[in-house]
């Protein structure tokens, strides 16, 4: 017998892309929809990444599709989602999760830092969700979730480009949520703040630096990728009906306004 929850957040019979979806953070977000229901296409640009993929869903007793792609040329934008539609038989949900950084002070950072960064956490974005459209016109409506990060929000030292291409992606969630409202296409981000994953490790594996972010997180410690499950399963699923243009952050109470204490020096 259906419930309420159900209703509202239960995922079957929708299909869903995941882009970047092999990584740490993807790769935990694609199998979230998928226990919640949905039928997931994975894409990532590593094929060895996308094996181990494949074997984590054999793991659960569920199918994926996956798929290769450099997504920051726009027409392999269009080619990755088309093959997505085509093998899940129309989409419904796009996450947008393909991210990238290069850690270096603003007077170090080459025009080379600076495009391989844009390529990937903006102008794929970019491409992606407009290669979507269509699909999901065709099918009433669709949801969009943009991976942006709290970096948005709040200045950190040595990653400038990436946090002016997650605010920019902020704003571009709420610039298709607005343009894409009358297509019944709700467009959310979520704005993660520090997650324990291999991409955070030179951060977090550091004991200096490990106490600092003890101090500053009112949490007292890193999020885990399936902290972000289930806000990406409210803004993939029925119950966001309403919801757009809205950029969800999950940070562990820092823009709250934390109380800083120093860890003592190394």
């Amino acid at each position: 017998m259906a419930t309420i929850l159900d209703d509202l957040f239960s995922l079957e019979g929708r299909t869903a892309l995941v882009t970047g979806g092999a990584g740490a953070i993807g790769r935990v977000l694609a199998r979230g929809l998928a226990s919640a229901g949905a039928r997931v296409a994975v894409h990532d640009f590593d094929e060895a990444r996308l094996a181990e993929i494949r074997a984590l869903f054999e793991a659960d007793g569920r199918e994926v599709v996956t798929l290769t792609g450099d997504l920051t040329d726009a027409a392999a934008c269009k080619t990755v989602v088309d093959r997505a539609a085509e093998a899940l038989g129309g989409l419904d949900i796009l996450v947008n999760s393909q991210g990238t950084n290069r850690r270096k002070r603003i007077e170090a950072v080459t025009a080379d830092d600076f495009d391989a960064i844009v390529d990937v956490n903006l102008r794929s974005v970019y491409f992606v969700a407009q290669a979507a459209h269509p699909h999901f016109k065709a099918r009433g409506g669709g949801k969009i979730v943009n991976i942006s990060s709290l970096s948005a929000k709040h200045a950190f030292n040595t990653i400038s480009v990436y946090a002016a291409t997650k605010a920019a992606v902020s704003q571009l969630t709420r610039a298709q949520a607005r343009e894409w409202v009358g297509d019944n296409i709700q467009v959310n981000a979520v704005e993660p703040g520090f997650v324990k994953t291999e991409f955070t490790r030179p951060l977090w594996d550091d004991p200096y630096r490990d106490g600092w972010f003890r101090g500053f997180i009112p949490a007292g410690r890193l999020a885990s990728p399936d902290e972000l499950v289930g806000a990406v399963i409210l803004l993939a699923s029925r119950g966001s009906s309403y919801i757009t243009g809205q950029s969800i952050v999950i940070d562990g109470g820092v823009l709250s306004g934390a109380t800083w204490e120093a860890p003592a020096a190394p």
